[in-house]
């Protein structure tokens, strides 16, 4: 059998783990873009590249003792600003839920303790679990900073899987003192779906003879890969559990690939392999910003997203041969710009692709900018494409000058050398 294990609550309950005055209370872990980097007063930002993903940035401010609190999302005028990236149940009582405001969210309880994120404590404390579960299951997968899978086949007995997974829970809570609900079932998906019903810290196993019992209720949207789009196709023609959805075999299947590769894994038709790592393919940086016109403020803040995303491609040692940038505007108005090139990877370089790759998106110049975004992939080890011998001995003197740059940075922290234009 596979089992999933999701960690109730992460946020909140890694910082319950040094403050145990927080148990059963209302607690928020609030959200909000590190703007900082934009400004030229001392910051102490961090890099990890374990676990980024959803609320969990590569680049994060490690915050201060004196920040851990709601102070840490008021501006200069009082205003509370940021959202929220998780809470308690205690929370969620009173109405409060993920990526609301705080504002709003203190408006619903009033009571409510808002902390500022703590990404080395959540890094550590997903690094301990994953090394404590690698210890008690043969094959281990991490899909998140607070989501695992497991393959019990061969391992523990298909009748003796819900006593396991029990038992793991009450371990990990003992040992780890991280609450963890935990799903098993014939396929990873499917298990994934037993893990939200077993919430909070519970455990629940699904069998081939209550499978049709459990998921046919279920509602279409609470399954993992059904997004908005799929949900609103799927309700225009009346499906709206996977029960109906089950019963509509030809209907998914007439809407190609993905439709009927979810056909599947709701039938627990087909699996996939518990992969104990996993290489990073991309990599990129994004910030949300307040509303800002000035193009040439606006460049400078490219050069400084360039180079902070150019310090984490030279420590992942990659060369990317593929490069986004995107921008998002008011009124809901978004552009994108794209490059693809095979050539010897320098800081330098990648500062210029950046600033011209914003010049060919910035196509909405009456428009104020909110968000911006840099991505690069398709890294050489994971492409076909070959290097560019054009110019090679002169990319590779700049590429030396870069690693050295990267020396001074990792030595000083990332704003040990900046670009003039950032100034």
């Amino acid at each position: 059998m596979k089992i999933h294990i999701d960690i109730d609550c992460f946020f909140v309950s890694a910082i319950r783990t040094i403050d145990p005055s927080l148990e059963h209370k209302a607690v928020a872990i609030g959200g909000r873009s590190d703007t900082k980097i934009f400004n030229t007063e001392a910051k102490n930002q961090t890099v990890n590249f374990a676990n980024s993903g959803s609320f969990v940035p590569t680049f994060f401010k490690a915050y201060e003792e004196k920040d851990d609190d709601l102070d840490a999302f008021r501006d200069s005028d009082g205003k509370v600003r940021g959202i929220l990236t998780t809470s308690s149940y205690e929370a969620r009582a009173y109405g409060v839920k993920t990526a609301m405001r705080i504002e709003d969210a203190l408006q619903l309880c009033p009571h409510l303790i808002i902390k500022a994120p703590n990404m080395s404590l959540y890094q550590e404390l997903s690094h301990k679990l994953h090394e404590y579960l690698n210890l008690k299951i043969p094959l281990i997968e991490q899909a998140s900073i607070d989501e695992f899978y497991g393959d019990l086949g061969g391992w523990i007995e298909d009748e003796d899987v819900p006593q396991f997974i029990d038992t793991l829970r009450h371990e990990i809570k003992k040992d780890i003192k991280l609450p963890v609900s935990i799903g098993a079932a014939k396929t990873r998906y499917i298990a994934k779906l037993a893990t939200t019903y077993a919430k909070p810290f519970g455990s629940k196993t699904i069998y081939p003879w209550d499978f049709d019992q459990f998921v046919n209720p279920i509602k279409v949207e609470d399954f993992a890969g059904v997004g908005r789009s799929m949900r609103e196709k799927l309700h225009a023609v009346q499906i709206h559990t996977l029960g109906e959805l089950r019963q509509r075999r030809g209907t998914l299947e007439s809407w190609g690939p993905y439709a009927k590769e979810l056909y599947k894994r709701v039938n627990g038709e087909v699996d996939a392999p518990i992969q104990t790592k996993r290489e990073r393919k991309s990599i990129g940086i994004s910030r949300t910003i307040e509303p800002l016109f000035d193009r040439e403020e606006l460049r400078r803040r490219i050069h400084i997203l360039a180079r902070h995303l150019s310090f984490a491609i030279m420590k992942l040692d990659v060369i990317p041969t593929v490069f986004h940038l995107s921008i998002a505007y008011e009124l809901n108005k978004k552009t994108r710009a794209s490059l693809s090139m095979a050539e010897v990877f320098t800081d330098k370089k990648f500062d210029r692709i950046c600033v011209e790759l914003f010049n060919e998106a910035d196509t909405q110049k009456r428009l104020r900018v909110i968000r911006l975004s840099i991505q690069a992939g398709s890294f050489t080890k994971h492409s076909k494409k070959e290097l560019s011998l054009i110019g090679f001995d002169d990319e590779q003197k700049m590429h030396k000058l870069t690693r050295s740059s990267q020396v001074l940075r990792e030595k000083y922290g990332l704003d040990a050398i900046k670009w003039g234009s950032e100034l």
